[in-house]
This record gives structure tokens, C-alpha cells and sequence, in this order.
């Protein structure tokens, strides 16, 4: 840990009034944010498989790009872990001692920057350049995310915004630097019999 980042004076008041209009809010509300923040990212997952099976009806090209969406969010994900290491925010249910509606996790679950943010804004990039469409899908579920996990007390605001960044940003540049290589990978891919099959119709 490099910073021991305390959150609560960038943004604690902020944070404190989102959870306490949670605590006021009505419960199928609250059940619906709590299930969206625990669950949400499967939507992901599904546009990026909806993403792949569209390109594979295309050009091998469109489909490395398609495929390369995973291997992106794992490489933000890596990024992400890096900084949580580094910056070492205390969660601010822990430091704030604010009753939420997710259960406060662990000492040493850092909480900068969110995890669901980054996951979610690096597919959504990834997906931009799969499908305009899909792109505006999931940018969509990436606000209600990023969202969401300051409702149910998971983060800061400035938690999820920093992931919404990193996510989106280290998509961009892997896969700007997968498109660069799209032809040769999916030369290489066809001459496989797993990559015939993820790439050809």
C-alpha cells in the first residue's frame, strides 16, 4: 500500500446522504439495486456472447475484435487490482460506520477503485467496437452500475467514477491494440480447430 487513501474527505457526505435516502427508500426499490449491484455484470457477459455470435456471421476480423472483449476486461481487472493494492482506500462503510444496505465487507477489501465499475466500463468500451448498438446497451447498465454501488453502500461516488475511468480507458488502448492485430490473429485463429469454430459461421 502506497496512499492509505482516506475517502470520507473527498466525498463522505456525498456518500453519506445516497445510503441514508436508500434506508428511506421502499424496499422492492432497494431489492431491485441490491440484485442489479450483485448480479448485474452477467448482463455483460451476455452482450459480449450476443456481440461474438453476430460477428461470427461476418468477417473473422469483426469476430477477433468480439473476442478480444473478455481478454480486455481481465487486463482492466488486473489494472484495477494494481491500484486497490497501491492505494489501499478503507471501505467507507468502515470508516463512516453507516448502515447499508449490502453487508460492509472485510478489513482489507480496498474499496478504490470499484471493481464492478471497471468490469463494467471495460466491456462496455469493448463492445462499442463490436456493436454501436450493444455499446449503448451496455454504457447504459454501466451508469446504473456504477450507480448502484453507492446506493447499496459499496462505495464512494469517487470510487466508481475512478472505475468507470480505468475501465473504460485500458479498453480503449487493448483494443485499439487488438483491432491493430485482428487480421493476423485471425489467420492464426483459423488454422485452429477451436478458432475455426469460435470464427466461422
Amino acid at each position: 500500500m502506497i496512499l492509505a487513501l482516506n475517502g470520507a474527505s473527498i466525498d463522505g457526505s456525498l456518500y453519506s446522504d445516497v445510503v441514508a435516502r436508500a434506508q428511506h427508500s421502499p424496499d422492492w426499490f432497494d431489492d431491485t439495486v441490491s440484485v442489479w449491484s450483485t448480479y448485474g455484470l452477467l448482463v455483460f457477459a451476455v452482450l459480449a456472447v450476443i456481440g461474438w455470435w453476430r460477428t461470427r456471421r461476418g468477417s473473422p476480423t469483426a469476430a477477433v475484435t468480439a473476442l478480444a472483449a473478455p481478454v480486455v476486461v481481465v487486463v482492466a481487472y488486473g489494472a484495477d487490482i494494481i491500484l486497490k493494492m497501491a492505494v489501499g482506500e478503507v471501505r467507507p462503510c468502515q470508516s463512516l460506520h453507516v448502515k447499508t444496505l449490502e453487508a460492509c465487507p472485510a478489513p482489507g477489501d480496498w474499496s478504490f477503485p470499484s471493481n464492478h465499475a471497471v468490469i463494467a466500463a471495460a466491456a462496455a468500451m469493448a463492445l462499442v467496437f463490436v456493436s454501436r448498438p450493444l455499446g449503448v446497451v451496455a454504457s447504459v447498465a454501466v451508469v446504473a452500475m456504477a450507480a448502484s454501488r453507492v446506493w447499496v453502500g459499496a462505495h464512494y461516488p469517487h470510487d466508481v467514477l475512478a472505475g468507470v475511468a480505468v475501465g473504460g480507458v485500458v479498453a480503449l488502448v487493448v483494443t485499439l491494440a487488438a483491432r491493430r492485430q485482428s487480421q493476423t490473429l485471425a489467420q492464426w485463429l483459423t488454422t485452429k480447430r477451436l478458432g475455426a469454430l469460435l470464427l466461422v459461421s
